[in-house]
């Protein structure tokens, strides 16, 4: 079994050069199970977007601010994390869903936010979530 290199041996000295090693880019549209891998695996929160105006225009600790108050699901993101676990626990056909129809989150947006705890900036990924419109699932669903 290949051994997962710890955060600090990744090439680059800045987060977003570490996430690049990862294959984590700007523009780059990638799956949500490889973005929860890397999440989990290094501890990076991911934000999932549901509006492309906000994700694109206003920095994170914005967003975080302006919509601190609303409920987690009544906002226009959500950690990865929370959002798969919701999903996973309302759709029992998620699983299956996504290996015949994997779900692409176009990265954003890559930063840090600081200090943590052991007083090192925190690293964080926003993805911008397919528009509804985008997701081809029912047309390819036998009848």
């Amino acid at each position: 079994m290949e051994k997962i290199p710890d955060w600090d041996t990744l090439p680059g000295k800045t987060a977003a050069d570490k996430l690049v090693s990862l294959g984590i880019e700007k523009r780059r549209i990638l799956d949500i199970h490889l973005l929860e891998e890397i999440s989990g695996t290094y501890g990076i929160p991911v934000y999932l977007f549901f509006e492309d105006d906000l994700a694109r225009t206003r920095t994170l600790e914005s967003v975080q601010e302006e919509y601190g108050p609303v409920p987690e699901y009544e906002r226009p993101f959500i950690l990865l994390d929370n959002f798969l676990k919701f999903t996973r626990e309302n759709d029992p056909s998620f699983e299956q869903t996504m290996k015949e129809f994997p779900l692409m989150v176009e990265i954003v947006n890559i930063g840090e936010t600081g200090p943590a705890g052991n007083g090192r900036r925190v690293p964080y990924v926003t993805g911008l979530m397919p528009f509804l419109d985008e997701l081809d699932v029912d047309s390819e669903l036998p009848p």
